[in-house]
């Protein structure tokens, strides 16, 4: 059965088009903001490591800054295909807690 593991409160999350890194939960993850809506994904990048929350959203995927791969921030997959995945992670808020669906 899953579980929820609080990593924020709600005032913490990044701002629209921007994205954060959390510590709280089972591994580091990176939290994106798109037009207010919030995903998460694992912050290695599974190409070389790089922490994905320092890199950049653009068209609907976070770019790493390292390699320049792109992520989709809908489900994880990396354009072109055939390239590894991030890890993605559910997102659930209540009330003012932010916790990940493990």
């Amino acid at each position: 059965m899953p579980r929820l593991i609080r990593i924020a409160g709600v005032a913490e999350l990044p701002p629209e088009g921007e994205l954060r890194e959390f510590l709280s939960g089972p591994e580091p993850v990176c939290v994106a903001n798109v037009g207010g809506v919030f995903t998460a994904l694992g912050n290695a990048c599974p190409h070389r490591g790089a922490p994905l929350s320092s890199g950049c959203i653009a068209d609907g995927k976070l770019i790493c800054y390292w390699h320049g791969w792109e992520f989709r921030l809908s489900d994880g997959a990396c354009d072109p295909p055939g390239r590894p995945p991030a890890k993605v992670f559910e997102l659930v808020i209540q009330g003012d807690d932010v916790y990940l669906k493990c």
